[in-house]
């Protein structure tokens, strides 16, 4: 690839919902600029979603969404252009009674030479799920690069609704505090008589 040829980016759907990123966006759009536009001006947040019904294997997955993510089986291989691979299929836990299981930390034993207990005889059920990332419109929850960071509000205990805790995960790291300009190199120093000079260490 010749480096003045443009990179292709994933065009993300521009939509209410996930079922209508799916079926009928509004658009489609790399950048939360793009995504603006098509969305009339309204704001937009990014987000990932599980669409549809759970499959109990990955085979049946991909055949319900022919098209829509690539496909790896021997002679069934499909390939999605870069700008089309905002589908991907995800494996989850099973729900039981109407929840997903939450996963049980594991404390360390260490007995009899093991540091961790022994795994459990049987895997948790899972099931396969299309997840769609698209640019939701009309989204109200937006992280301000001037507001707290995420470490902040974690540690302050305050109570935050999910939505507020995905646009904090997906918030861009931030140092503690502004990084100062590197004024020398590494192995070069400013000797004392001669501030104003920098000299080589080595």
């Amino acid at each position: 690839m010749s480096d003045n040829d443009p990179m292709s980016a994933i065009l993300y759907p521009v939509a209410a919902d996930a079922e209508a990123a799916l079926a009928a966006p509004l658009g489609r759009a790399a950048r939360e600029r793009e995504a603006r536009l098509l969305a009339a001006g309204q704001p937009v947040a990014f987000l990932t979603r599980a669409v549809g019904p759970d499959f109990a294997s990955r085979a049946a997955a991909l055949d319900a969404f022919a098209g829509k993510v690539e496909d790896d089986r021997p002679g069934r291989v499909l390939s999605l252009a870069p700008e089309d691979r905002y589908c991907r299929l995800a494996e989850l836990a099973a729900q039981v009674g109407g929840r997903r299981p939450v996963p049980a930390l594991a404390s360390p034993v260490l007995k009899d030479g093991r540091r961790w207990p022994a795994p459990l005889d049987e895997p948790v059920a899972t099931v396969w799920r299309l997840q769609v990332s698209f640019w939701r419109v009309g989204a109200t929850t937006e992280v301000s690069l001037d507001g707290p960071q995420a470490r902040r509000v974690r540690r302050a205990g305050a109570e935050a609704d999910r939505d507020t805790l995905n646009a904090l995960t997906r918030q861009p790291l931030r140092a503690l505090r502004p990084q100062q300009p590197l004024d020398i190199g590494l192995f070069e120093v400013r000797p004392p008589e001669a501030p104003h000079t920098v000299i080589a260490d080595e």
